[in-house]
């Protein structure tokens, strides 16, 4: 019984390599199904917003700003389903698009210091955003550059025989 307790943690905890790579399909069911659910939510609150906009029958900007977040939302969710990993600068643009929406749904009652601290908000999260596309801009010359080292160690092995 105690070594069936230890081989159950050691699994828990990582040891045994065959039975974490057998539990791996759930990791990748349940962040499938969550961002299909986070999908089909953000189409149901798009569709609930703009059945309020057409009864109302009025548009702000601020409401344009909100589809505008639906639609990168959907984006993120169909970019995991292409390439299997959400680009980072994805979520950073929707939290730059929030804030600009914050700041133009306040108007000009706003706070002035609120409005300097969510303009500044958005300037850090745009110099992530820059970054980040830097380091992916770097990430995929390197990946060109292993593949054609590769290429090359190929082409150099088959000369020699």
């Amino acid at each position: 019984m105690k070594t069936q307790k230890i081989t159950l943690v050691k699994a828990l905890l990582g040891d045994d390599v065959n039975v974490n790579n057998g539990l791996h399909w759930t990791t990748i069911v349940s962040e499938k199904l969550l961002l299909a659910i986070i999908g089909a939510i953000t189409m149901v609150a798009a569709g609930l917003d703009l059945k309020a906009l057409w009864l109302s029958q009025t548009i702000g900007l601020s409401d344009l700003f909100l589809f505008f977040i639906y639609a990168e939302i959907i984006g993120m969710v169909g970019a995991f389903y292409a390439s299997r990993r959400i680009p980072v600068t994805l979520p950073i643009i929707i939290a730059i698009t929030a804030l600009c929406r914050t700041i133009i749904g306040q108007g000009k009652e706003a706070e002035p210091i609120m409005v300097v601290a969510a303009a500044g908000a958005v300037l850090i999260l745009a110099g992530a955003a820059y970054l980040m596309s830097l380091k992916d801009k770097l990430s995929l010359e390197k990946k060109s550059l292993r593949e054609a080292a590769v290429k090359k160690a190929g082409a150099g092995g088959t000369d020699n025989e």
